[in-house]
């Protein structure tokens, strides 16, 4: 497979991951609003923006309490989901997934692509008004079940080959990212006892961290709903079987990689040695022994060697001199 058509399907991956993971943090933070005062979520908009790693327009490093009542639900909800200015805005995203996909048409199906378009098409004909605001939920759960059905039709209807591995390792990589960044800010800035329940209105805000990972059904069914976080930790960081935990998108990362490098002519090891690494180091990891040494470090740490991981790939698949292949 060619590096530009291997480097266009990775990225279409990634950018639509992005899009649906921005569109169910947004559609959870607008939920938990409902059952809060003003007041008590005053400064979860602060959390959403470094879940995922973004910054509002002219933002400085240094911001006075006054500044940072100048965004709102509203603008900020504009901001990360139909600003065209914004890159990692849900249209953003959208757009870069499909111009990815056109690239390399026909290396996808007729479904994949009809899907993705559809997609596209329906975040762009979106336009942000008060009575959109209202029933944005809507929005939301479309970007989101778009995504899901493009993941499905590109199971059923694509050959899993060295293509539909890149599309995995895409989507993995992102979030393992995605997730690591989320649980990182949440913790960060949030402090409970770890061995004790969780009680009154910071509930909710455990709530939206299982719910912003699509796990509290999940973590209910294997924990109870009593919310603790060293429980909350343990399952979206080293769980197996959860998709969306770290621990099993690492997983997939390295099974991809390892998939790819048997399918390719370049047997170069350092893309699933890194993976391979931080998959060890997850599998086993003890969660007491990651909280108390501070789970903001941890995450950082799996956010760091992710990067490595990324820029492995990047310079051994999609980036790499002639000479360079024809030695391997």
């Amino acid at each position: 497979m060619l590096s530009r058509v291997a480097d266009s399907l990775y990225w279409m991956s990634r950018y639509l991951e992005r899009a649906e993971h921005t569109a169910r943090l947004i559609e959870v933070d607008l939920q938990l609003r409902l059952d809060q005062s003003p007041e008590s979520g005053a400064g979860r908009w602060r959390r959403l923006l470094d879940a995922l790693q973004s910054a509002t327009p002219g933002e400085d490093a240094e911001e006075t309490p006054q500044q940072e009542r100048k965004i709102d639900a509203t603008s900020l909800t504009q901001i990360l989901t139909l600003d065209r200015t914004n890159p990692s805005s849900i249209l953003s995203c959208v757009a870069a997934a499909r111009e990815n996909l056109r690239q390399v048409r026909e290396q996808c199906s007729t479904e994949m692509w009809e899907q993705l378009n559809r997609l596209y098409l329906q975040v762009n004909s979106t336009t942000a008004s008060e009575a959109w605001l209202l029933h944005s939920h809507i929005f939301f759960r479309a970007v989101q079940e778009g995504a899901h059905l493009f993941q499905g039709v590109t199971d059923s209807t694509m050959s899993h080959g060295e293509g539909w591995q890149y599309i995995q390792l895409g989507r993995y990589v992102e979030r393992t990212d995605t997730l690591a960044q989320l649980i990182g800010a949440h913790f960060g800035r949030l402090s409970h006892p770890l061995d004790q329940s969780v009680e009154s209105e910071e509930y909710l805000e455990w709530v939206g961290l299982l719910k912003s990972c699509a796990a509290f059904e999940a973590y209910c069914k294997a924990y109870t709903a009593e919310l603790r976080p060293l429980r909350v930790a343990e399952f979206l960081l080293l769980n197996p079987e959860f998709p969306h935990s770290v621990r099993f998108s690492v997983d997939m990362v390295h099974a991809s990689l390892s998939a790819i490098a048997q399918m390719t002519e370049r047997k170069v090891e350092q893309p699933v040695r890194l993976a391979g690494r931080l998959q060890a180091a997850l599998s086993f990891s003890q969660i007491e022994e990651i909280l108390a040494s501070g789970a903001s470090a941890y995450v950082e740490s799996v956010r760091r060697q992710c990067a490595q991981a990324h820029t492995a790939i990047h310079q051994v698949y999609f980036d790499y001199s002639v000479e360079t292949a024809l030695v391997q």
